[in-house]
């Protein structure tokens, strides 16, 4: 007697099933919390509408919130904490047009953004949100790093906000680029002796963390890249590829202050790369030392004064403060001036 045929599962045909389900459990996650966002905007609203319509005097609107969360908190639960419906009054304050929400933000995500009081701040966040579908947790740790400050630190804001509004694509490294950058994520403590091996692996161990930190249009390529020059040997740490600029970009990791044989060794690398992996209708490979401290001037002086391929930008292992960010714009302003 003949055994029975196996049959067998076209695999396109079961990945096509899994997208299906996959996605329309993404978009039924997405629908419910967009409701919940409206919800939130709607009792702004009213909220606003009641004390405009009583007491214009602040301890009005305090007294108005307590009372009306002791009721909602009772019914409803915690999500309608006094803390919670300030917040959703702030949130009506921020976004007067409802049409204008954004349908694939979430309450946490907006929460976040009403709490930025700068407008052209608030405004790069949540289009960079958008533009990288950002979750909020991904929002939060940009915020936290001061991404807007520390690109500011190199560029214009109103260069900063035409990329994010996608009113141009980025002309310059610096422009997406940031210094310093921020490596939190790694767990490494600032004080501990590690070498370029060990943050290399951290890097790598925590890649979708660092692609977050490097930016847009970052893809990873390849790790100790090995290129042979006759009977010599190098490997280049990492090298990525951007597709907004249209390049490669090789990122050398020290964990020293930076020499000019740093420099140099990273200049043969881009050379390299320039005339050997580079198609000709793509933009000169940029270089970045990414180091523990560096040397503004020699960078200026090792370099040519059309340099605009080599960049040295410092790493910290620590989330920056506000005060901290505005002390290194002071002193960013300060040399520019000179």
């Amino acid at each position: 007697m003949n055994e029975p045929a196996i049959f067998k599962l076209d695999e396109q045909f079961v990945s096509d099933i899994r997208n299906i389900i996959i996605t329309a459990r993404t978009t039924a996650i997405r629908s419910v919390d967009f409701e919940r966002v409206k919800m939130y905007w709607k009792l702004g609203e009213r909220i606003m509408l009641e004390e405009q319509g009583g007491k214009e005097r602040a301890e009005y609107g305090t007294k108005l919130l307590q009372h009306l969360a002791d009721n909602m908190e009772a019914e409803f639960g915690s999500g309608f904490s006094y803390r919670q419906l300030a917040f959703c009054r702030q949130f009506y304050n921020t976004y007067r047009n409802m049409n204008a929400l954004r349908s694939q933000f979430n309450w946490y995500q907006y929460r976040l953004l009403i709490q930025i009081s700068d407008n052209d701040k608030r405004e790069y966040y949540e289009l960079e949100t958008a533009n990288n579908n950002w979750t909020g947790r991904e929002l939060e740790r940009q915020i936290n790093s001061g991404l807007y400050e520390r690109l500011l630190l190199s560029n214009d804001k109103k260069s900063v906000l035409e990329v994010a509004r996608k009113e141009r694509q980025p002309e310059s490294p610096t422009e997406i680029i940031k210094d310093p950058m921020v490596l939190e994520f790694l767990g490494l403590k600032p004080d501990a002796a590690y070498y370029e091996k060990d943050l290399e692996r951290a890097l790598i161990t925590n890649l979708q963390a660092f692609l977050l930190e490097l930016g847009n249009g970052f893809s990873f390529v390849a790790r100790q890249k090995r290129i042979l020059l006759e009977d010599d040997e190098f490997f280049a740490d990492l090298v990525f590829y951007n597709r907004l600029l249209r390049c490669f970009v090789i990122i050398e990791l020290k964990t020293h202050k930076i020499t000019h044989e740093d420099i140099g060794q990273l200049q043969m690398y881009v050379n390299y790369y320039d005339r050997n992996e580079k198609a000709p209708d793509e933009n000169p490979t940029i270089g970045i030392l990414l180091c523990a401290d560096k040397n503004d001037l020699l960078v200026k002086y090792t370099l040519p004064e059309n340099n605009n391929t080599i960049l040295a930008s410092k790493y910290q292992l620590y989330l920056p403060t506000e005060k901290q960010l505005a002390e290194q714009l002071r002193i960013e302003l300060q040399e520019f001036d000179q």
